[in-house]
């Protein structure tokens, strides 16, 4: 054993080392995490994507729609009153 280090001095050494072991273990945890969260977002994500571009777009189509046939059931009633 070290004489030199009090046993304070050694307890904290190995408590400053264990807590940045298990600070670096966190840390390559959470990459691996965030590497296989990013590679299931890639799959998943086109296939969602696909969907909500087609709702959407089933919704505007919707919207113009009933958009334009009000535009022109307008039209005809300001025709009509400008005959008259």
């Amino acid at each position: 054993m070290d004489d030199d280090k009090s046993m304070l001095e050694k307890a904290t050494d190995a408590v400053s080392s264990a807590a940045s072991a298990t600070t670096d273990a966190a840390k390559s945890v959470a990459k691996k995490a965030k590497k296989a969260a990013k590679k299931v977002a890639k799959k998943v994500t086109p296939k969602k994507a696909k969907k909500a571009g087609k709702k959407s777009a089933k919704k505007a189509a919707k919207k113009a729609g009933k958009k334009s046939a009000k535009k022109a059931a307008k039209k005809k009633k300001k025709a009509k009153k400008s005959k008259r």
